[in-house]
């Protein structure tokens, strides 16, 4: 495999990015086991310095730069990266890590003009999303898991990858055949069943003294009240997506089974009740964040008006 002599690794994703600098780091090693392997960030860098790192060595081995954070360099940090991109060593392999946003777009406007190695590793912000990482986790781990579990993981963990990696990890080591959902519910009990997004569903669909019971259980089991308001929020914003659709599943940016879902969630509902949700939904979150005095009793309080 030949290794790119410069990647440019973008965006906030930290478990994308670390993995992206590995796979080259691994892949240089491959090419030549005696590869130096330079790890830096620009605090670490002198006036100077970073010339010095990327300039061959004495007797023309291998080496690897990897220049984190690369937002905050200085702009003479800055400069001393431009120029070294126009005059490459050809026994370095440099790597660019930026955390994404626009502070430093300067700088990756010139890497870009040197053609590298792209990327991207964006924040995986939909749920749809971050099933499709569970299931490229265990794809990752050479185990099946069905939709269904891939769904409770997500659900049960949240939007952290570090954790959701960490929790495939740990169901690929300690199972045996498909993962499916009893297996995420055996290994994450409460976390798995009373998420955020289940007293969410729960609510919308008028079961009230089931999300009552699924709220407090929750509570005591240590879920942060901050997620359930931002589940039952993300609940009621989908509703309304799906609700303003007619029904259509297109652009909606959600997966095929969580618009039927959604679609049967809508009946019961008309846009007066779902502004009168929505307000609430905005009080409750207030409240939680410091301008009630009570989270649990805020968190009730909206059950019960949706």
């Amino acid at each position: 495999m030949t290794v790119p002599p410069l990647t440019l690794v973008t965006g906030p994703e930290e478990l994308l990015a670390d993995r992206a600098v590995a796979e080259v780091v691994a892949a240089a090693r491959a090419a030549d086991p005696a590869v130096e392997i330079c790890d830096t960030a620009p605090g670490q860098l002198a006036a100077g310095s970073f010339a010095e790192l990327v300039s061959p060595s004495l007797f023309g081995e291998a080496k690897v730069v990897i220049l984190r954070a690369v937002q905050d360099l200085t702009a003479d940090q800055a400069t001393e990266v431009t120029r070294y991109l126009g005059d490459p060593a050809d026994t370095t392999v440099l790597v660019l890590v930026h955390s994404g946003g626009a502070k430093g777009k300067a700088l990756l406007d010139a890497v870009r003009k040197h053609k590298p190695n792209v990327v991207d590793c964006p924040k995986l912000t939909k749920p749809g999303d971050r099933v499709g990482f569970v299931k490229s986790e265990f794809r990752r781990s050479k185990r099946a898991v069905t939709d269904e579990a891939a769904r409770a993981l997500a659900d049960a963990i949240g939007s952290d990858l570090r954790e959701l990696a960490a929790a495939v990890s740990q169901l690929a080591a300690d199972t045996e055949g498909t993962v499916d959902e009893s297996v995420v519910a055996r290994y994450y009990q409460g976390r798995a069943e009373v998420s955020g997004f289940t007293i969410a569903d729960l609510a919308i669909e008028g079961r009230r003294y089931e999300a009552l019971e699924q709220l407090r259980f929750a509570l005591d089991t240590g879920v942060a009240p901050v997620l359930i308001v931002s589940a039952l929020a993300t609940g009621l914003r989908r509703l309304g997506k799906v609700a303003a659709s007619g029904g259509g599943a297109r652009d909606l940016g959600l997966p095929p089974w969580q618009v039927d879902k959604l679609r049967k969630q809508a009946r019961s509902w008309n846009p007066a009740r779902l502004a009168t949700a929505m307000r609430a939904v905005a009080a409750a979150d207030a409240a939680v964040k410091g301008a009630g005095a009570d989270p649990g009793y805020a968190l009730e309080k909206l059950v019960l008006t949706l």
